[in-house]
């Protein structure tokens, strides 16, 4: 799938963070503004979503790509990443959230179909990412109208903090949001459904 990078000229400040992120020197500041200079350079982690203050920067796809022949796999946004996420997006605007550990989709074999279809995607592992993702979970249901979440996990201790983290976040951003846990066990099965 191809990520298409934008920029926001009128949220954009030119404070530069972007460009000290980038490490493909896709983006340089303008005239005081970040812009986009060699779009091919783009490698489209998107190092530069979270360093941005304003969330004046957003990927969107620009195809699909085939995960076999009878199959297509979709994403309606990028970066996935919950570190990577910005806090405001315009993808964010009455979406259904799921928010996944990252073992969970390898584990149960109809995951995209059964939960990712129509969802805006949020993954990350709290023991390997050293973080609590609650602060940024917050912020992104403050400032967005988001409609649901479901947190995916697998059975093991580990996962516990992503369920933890989202259900902080729900507790802390001050909305009434329905949400759901699905538990899926170590050899692939849903142990709450």
């Amino acid at each position: 799938m191809t990520k298409k990078i934008n920029i926001d000229s009128k949220k954009c400040i030119g404070c530069g963070l972007c460009v000290t992120a980038c490490q493909g020197g896709a983006i340089t500041l303008k005239n005081g503004k970040a812009e986009i200079v060699h779009e091919d350079y783009c490698d489209g982690l998107g190092r530069c979503l979270p360093v941005c203050p304003t969330g004046a920067i957003t990927f969107e796809n620009a195809g699909t790509v085939k995960a076999n022949a009878a199959e297509d796999s979709t994403f309606s946004q990028w970066p996935i990443q919950l570190k990577l996420l910005p806090t405001n997006a315009p993808y964010f605007d009455n979406a259904k959230l799921l928010i996944a550990a990252d073992c969970a989709a390898y584990t149960y074999k109809k995951f995209q179909s059964k939960f990712m279809d129509g969802k805006i995607i949020m993954i990350g592992c709290p023991k390997l990412d050293d973080i609590d993702y609650s602060e940024k979970l917050t912020t992104i249901l403050q400032s967005n109208n988001i409609k649901s979440v479901v947190i995916t996990r697998m059975e093991v201790p580990c996962c516990s903090g992503i369920e933890i983290a989202t259900k902080k976040a729900l507790q802390n951003c001050g909305k009434m949001i329905p949400w759901q846990v699905v538990t899926i066990s170590t050899n692939g099965k849903i142990l709450d459904d």
